[in-house]
């Protein structure tokens, strides 16, 4: 850190001085986090299957090429130990997590993350056999074979020694969580977070009510209570081979008012979307776009990803949230475009350097920009778009009160289930994804885009009063998604020196 310091001291460049600056305080943070990982958590590998899973899945791809898919039948069996040099994966696993049951004080894996990554191992291994099959790779069956025989073993080392040591409650150490919250882009307290987030809330269950007594007419409906009217509209659902043409239509819609609106530049090439595997929904199991390379890209591209259920005690839970026609449209405009599959392709095709791409990558600036792809879209959507667009907003803000209150222990998770299935109209299943993930998943994370919704709003209003008249909108869009991942506060200084440097 010491050289980049250095350089700075003696860049005249700004962009480059910034760049220098990003790497600084990425690695700044990866120290402490470091620090704080080993003077407060144990390192128990419960979700080893996950990694491995992750690990085979970014080789196996249509977008990989055939020659280089090959590599994954060398890297899976490397996780089995059966290549000279290699021990197994589990055993490699269990050794660390005995070092740290050895040590006193350290924070214990939550039980509840323990459990399910213990329910989720088969379907992680039979994802790898069925991306080898898939591939038409031969010879990983043996591979296969031996790495199931192997976390039997590892799942009894973790009921045994991982599950009794485990915690019963969820809540992270204070410095872990503010760290986390840190890491994703949001530089607020978690008090004011949950603040200004439970302000916002009442104020879109206002703006939906409105909405939905305009849709409830229009339909002829007799109910206008917007959880009527959001249930309602959930009852116009679309499966099994339907979904894929009616997200590839939709998406054409959205293209065709982003073109006539001008809101934005548009890639010439068609956007990817898929179904998840179980596997996959099991590592994700909210909908999600798969991010392409960013460094040694060869022509891959990000693509959408939608899982139809989420893994639960009682059984698998369906979910009803992205499978109705209303909902579509937002969900195509943060995933697709304007959202995330268009953010990465801009990095990719018009090149934006290492620094803001991959040390200033914080979840902020992405889920800030998807959830402000759907609001710059919500006025060219019909009413029940829009009545949708506002809830998924709902489910926002109800994320950055709901996982910080949750970590601070001012609210259970039975009341925050409560808060997403009634007043958000979420299903079941999307209910405890979202609660698994406050909790244990990725505390913190959520948060981060309703935060950096906020942040980026800011920074277009105070743009449009200094430029008044002159503002342009498509120019702004172009301009903040060139500037690669930036953080807000970072970006926000790119914005006002670069693009809002003329005469207001």
């Amino acid at each position: 850190m010491s050289e980049l310091r250095r350089r700075l001291n003696e860049e005249d460049d700004p962009l480059v001085r910034q760049d220098l600056q990003i790497m600084i305080d990425a690695a700044a943070r990866n120290i402490r986090a470091q620090e704080l990982s080993d003077k407060h958590t144990l390192a128990s590998y419960s979700g080893l299957s996950g990694q491995i899973f992750g690990g085979i899945r970014v080789l196996l791809d249509d977008q990989v090429a055939p020659g280089r898919r090959k590599a994954a039948l060398v890297r899976l069996k490397r996780y089995a130990g059966m290549e000279s040099g290699y021990r197994p994966a589990t055993v490699i696993a269990e050794e660390r997590a005995r070092e740290g049951l050895a040590k006193k004080g350290l924070e214990a894996p939550f039980r509840g993350e323990v459990e399910e990554n213990l329910e989720q191992s088969g379907a992680y291994l039979d994802g790898i056999g069925q991306l080898f099959a898939r591939y038409k790779i031969d010879g990983y069956q043996d591979a296969l074979s031996t790495l199931r025989g192997q976390f039997a073993r590892h799942n009894e080392f973790l009921k045994a020694e991982i599950l009794p040591r485990s915690r019963t409650g969820f809540r992270r150490h204070p410095a872990l969580y503010g760290l986390a919250l840190e890491r994703y882009g949001v530089d607020m307290k978690p008090e004011e977070l949950v603040k200004m987030a439970r302000a916002s809330f009442v104020e879109l269950q206002s703006e939906m009510q409105a909405v939905a007594a305009k849709l409830a007419k229009q339909r002829g409906w007799s109910f206008t209570d917007y959880r009527q009217v959001m249930r309602e509209l959930k009852k116009e659902q679309f499966t099994g081979n339907a979904i894929l043409p009616h997200y590839r239509d939709r998406l054409r819609q959205i293209e065709e008012i982003v073109r006539r609106e001008n809101l934005v530049t548009l890639p010439t090439r068609d956007a990817r979307i898929r179904v998840a595997t179980p596997a996959e929904a099991a590592a994700s199991p909210a909908p999600n776009m798969r991010p392409p390379r960013l460094i040694g890209n060869r022509g891959e591209m990000g693509e959408f990803v939608l899982p139809l259920s989420v893994a639960a005690k009682e059984g698998a839970l369906q979910y009803d949230d992205f499978t109705y026609s209303a909902a579509s449209w937002s969900l195509a405009a943060h995933e697709l475009r304007p959202g995330h599959e268009m953010q990465f392709a801009k990095m990719v095709e018009r090149g934006v350097s290492n620094a803001r791409a991959i040390f200033a990558f914080n979840s902020a600036n992405v889920e800030g920009w998807g959830l402000y792809a759907e609001a710059i879209m919500l006025p060219f959507m019909p009413l029940e778009g829009q009545l949708v667009s506002l809830d998924f907003r709902l489910m926002r803000a109800a994320r950055a009160f709901l996982d910080p209150e949750l970590q601070m222990g001012k609210i259970t998770v039975e009341e925050a289930q409560r808060v997403l299935e009634e007043d958000v109209v979420t299903s079941k299943a999307m209910a405890k994804q979202e609660t698994d993930r406050y909790t244990f998943r990725a505390p913190g994370q959520a948060t981060s885009y309703f935060y950096g919704y906020v942040r980026l709003m800011e920074i277009r209003r105070e743009v449009e009063k200094k430029l008044g008249p002159k503002f342009d909108a498509k120019r702004f869009h172009d301009f903040v998604l060139d500037q690669g991942l930036l953080p807000p506060n970072v970006l926000r200084e790119a914005v006002m020196r670069e693009f809002a440097s003329g005469p207001a």
